[in-house]
């Protein structure tokens, strides 16, 4: 049987923009190559049966990256921790091809691990093991969530000894296959302003519009129009990000994408208890990107990129774009919140009123963030109707634990029984019955570097992924 990820019908969509923005490269051969995850999620979304897709099929596309396209190494530099760093690029990584989805929307095959390229400086170009595990159960997590996330498609052990300053070395090495709307990045732009190319940046910039903000494309204002668009998704993003418990750790302009989709995940890491000041990052000493400075690093990203932008549009129309970004997304953080909490809508006083003794409780009580949403989850039943004391009702006498009731018994009052089945619905649908924090994480990875036990990896990935 032939190979389908060899005859996908692939865009040069990126790769038409010329020599500007990327390099041809070569992928490493690698020793051995065992596929350790395939994704089924992305195999539908590109209208692939996975029942005809074969192991080997992966193999050869994305482990021995057999391919008559080239392979591109993208060009970008970007603000690292407030720094301006222009040596960056895809160091270990390339865009493979670009395709359409079965929603007519085009997507990227990148990978991360596969060899050194012009921009490696003195690093391998090669993927942990671990790391390559941690980003699958990011990804996969983040998009239970309703996050709207980068997956993988696949990660394939590769047979090499890497060492590492952050994990036991030698550690195992792997090649991962990111599938998303776009690889383009904040740092893509800012590359070209350091270069002084505003032709490029204008060149750069249509085709972001053209390909990911089509329905502007005909606006005689659509620069102004795309900013203002960017700043709204990038504004909801962060609303996901905060209102998950989920920590990115490393913001750098590099990896803000153009698209307003999260990906990229390194260190980073699950809130275990509610708090501000949680830090993903072993190596983020201040604390820049903790937990509660997301939103305020994002809009400090988008301001960054006006810089490049304002060469091709009036900085005016630019800084009317952000001035929203604040309200935009209080208003998209304690929308998820009442989802989170089973609501489909509340009246905006009122879901500020729940939203802030909902984190009262979860704060002055140092209560497991993942926990308690999961427990609202497993808990919900019709009798939460009948008292507030049946809300929860096994919970240990806490600060602001009686108040937290009465609010959620007042807004129950609201609904019919019919309409509470809605609730345990959505309860289910925004709050997995399991969640990623560190300790789950090594207790997957033990097995797997102790014994080369998959098992404990492939189950909690069908916890994550079920209803």
């Amino acid at each position: 049987m032939s190979n389908p990820f060899l005859h996908l019908d692939y865009e040069p969509a990126f790769e038409a923009l010329g020599g500007d923005y990327s390099d041809i490269v070569t992928a490493t051969e690698f020793p051995i190559h065992l596929l350790r995850f395939r994704n089924h999620g992305v195999l539908t979304q590109l209208g692939l049966n996975p029942e005809t897709v074969t192991d080997d099929h992966f193999i050869e596309a994305f482990g021995k990256f057999e391919t008559v396209r080239p392979l591109l190494a993208m060009r970008y530099h970007g603000y690292q921790f407030g720094e301006y760093n222009p040596n960056l690029g895809d160091g270990r990584g390339f865009l493979y091809g670009q395709m359409r989805g079965i929603d007519g929307e085009l997507y990227d095959f990148a990978t991360k691990g596969s060899g050194r390229t012009p921009y490696s400086r003195n690093a391998d170009g090669r993927l942990t093991l671990k790391g390559g595990i941690r980003e699958v159960l990011a990804a996969e997590m983040l998009h239970r969530m309703k996050v709207k996330t980068s997956r993988c498609l696949s990660l394939i052990e590769t047979g090499e000894q890497l060492w590492r300053g952050d994990e036991p070395s030698p550690t195992r090495s792997s090649v991962m296959v990111r599938f998303s709307r776009s690889h383009i990045r904040f740092g893509t732009f800012e590359r070209l302003h350091y270069l002084k190319r505003k032709d490029l940046i204008e060149i750069l910039l249509d085709h972001v519009i053209n390909y990911y903000y089509n329905d502007l494309k005909q606006e005689g204002d659509r620069y102004a129009l795309f900013y203002a668009e960017l700043v709204k998704r990038v504004a909801e993003l962060t609303a996901q990000w905060m209102a998950s418990g989920f920590c990115h750790g490393v913001l750098n302009t590099d990896n803000m994408s153009i698209t307003g989709e999260s990906f990229d995940y390194g260190p980073y890491a699950f809130m275990p208890h509610y708090s501000l000041r949680f830090t993903a990052a072993y190596f983020d000493y201040g604390g820049l990107y903790c937990y509660g400075n997301q939103p305020f690093v994002c809009e400090g990203n988008l301001e960054l990129l006006q810089k490049p932008l304002s060469l091709v549009m009036p900085l005016e129309e630019l800084q009317a774009g952000l001035a929203p970004f604040q309200q935009y997304y209080r208003e998209f953080y304690r929308q998820r919140m009442i989802n989170r909490l089973g609501f489909a809508q509340l009246p905006t006083p009122e879901a500020e009123e729940l939203l802030q003794i909902t984190i009262d409780l979860l704060k002055d009580n140092l209560i497991s963030y993942p926990d308690f949403f999961i427990q609202l989850r497993e808990q919900f039943c019709y009798q939460w109707q009948d008292q507030p004391q049946n809300i929860l009702k096994d919970a240990e006498p806490m600060k602001h634990l009686d108040s937290w009731r009465q609010k959620y018994y007042h807004h129950l009052q609201m609904f019919s029984y019919p309409e509470l089945d809605e609730i345990k619905h959505r309860l289910k649908h925004y709050n997995p019955q399991v969640m990623i924090v560190r300790p789950e994480i090594e207790a997957i990875w033990e097995p797997i570097t102790v014994e080369d036990n998959w098992q404990p990896f492939y189950q909690f990935l069908e916890k994550i992924q079920a209803e």
